[in-house]
């Protein structure tokens, strides 16, 4: 990959887009984590204003204390950024509070973290409303079109997403590019939406590599049974997954009514 120019390639886009939208900055959301570091360096590279949000909800340490490094070094370099603290947390746990006692405590748990994604897309939107600005996605290529490892109208409810043609992989070559913080290149890649120190490899089964092999492997056309042990066992998380999630992928389905009825 030719970073640099593909650097340039996503900046010059981000401020065309802003620019011919009549938008003068962005909004996102700082996760301590990979994704979000290097789309919000690319936004501000721009030089258009960029509010950074900071939005904890139970949130592991290290991931708020990555966060909070992060926008210090944005700002050190960049002088049109800008961060905005909102704990969600009291949000989040008046939320739990007000809702019905149900059956099952695991899909509750699951549905919960789903929850934490959505009201943070809430208070960006909220932010993007009040300043004028888009709020920048993070979701990459492997999560956003492969397994779709992203709350549907939570981290995907976005305005636009800068690294959504790019590999996981790819991204860590941009971070590198851009001197992003080496603890947040280092560490593990997670969600950050169960408040532990699960990783996404926990929770799928395979690394980002392996997920862009089978990525790979699905768009040649090969099937489980060209493969055997380890391989195997990878293509068919990525399959199902892709799969289950092939909802977020594709526009809303439309009920459309035959012009003899209406």
């Amino acid at each position: 990959m030719q970073t640099e120019k593909v650097v340039d390639h996503i900046v010059n886009w981000l401020k065309d887009y802003a620019n011919n939208a009549g938008i003068k900055g962005f909004t996102i959301g700082i996760s301590g984590g990979i994704d979000s570091a290097v789309t919000s360096t690319l936004c501000a590279r721009t030089g258009l204003e960029l509010l950074c949000l900071e939005m904890p909800i139970h949130q592991a340490e290290n991931q708020v204390t990555r966060a909070s490094k992060h926008i210090d070094w944005l700002q050190s370099n960049y002088n049109t950024v800008k961060r905005q603290p909102v704990n969600l947390t009291p949000v989040f746990d008046s939320l739990v509070e007000a809702l019905p006692p149900v059956a099952n405590e695991e899909e509750r748990f699951m549905s919960l973290a789903n929850t934490r994604a959505r009201l943070r897309m809430t208070t960006l939107y909220y932010f993007a409303a009040l300043k004028g600005y888009l709020v920048a996605g993070t979701g990459n290529k492997v999560e956003d079109f492969g397994v779709g490892f992203y709350t549907k109208y939570g981290d995907g409810g976005v305005d636009l997403s800068p690294i959504a043609d790019l590999l996981k992989t790819e991204v860590y070559e941009i971070a590198e590019f851009l001197n992003i913080n080496e603890d947040i290149r280092k560490a593990a890649p997670t969600d950050g939406l169960w408040g532990d120190d699960r990783t996404d490899e926990d929770q799928i089964g395979a690394t980002y590599p392996e997920l862009e092999w089978a990525m790979k492997m699905q768009e040649e056309g090969k099937t489980e049974n060209d493969f055997t042990d380890r391989e195997k066992k990878v293509f068919l998380i990525f399959t199902k997954l892709n799969t289950a999630n092939k909802h977020k992928m594709v526009p809303i389905p439309v009920c459309m009514i035959p012009s003899s009825l209406k």
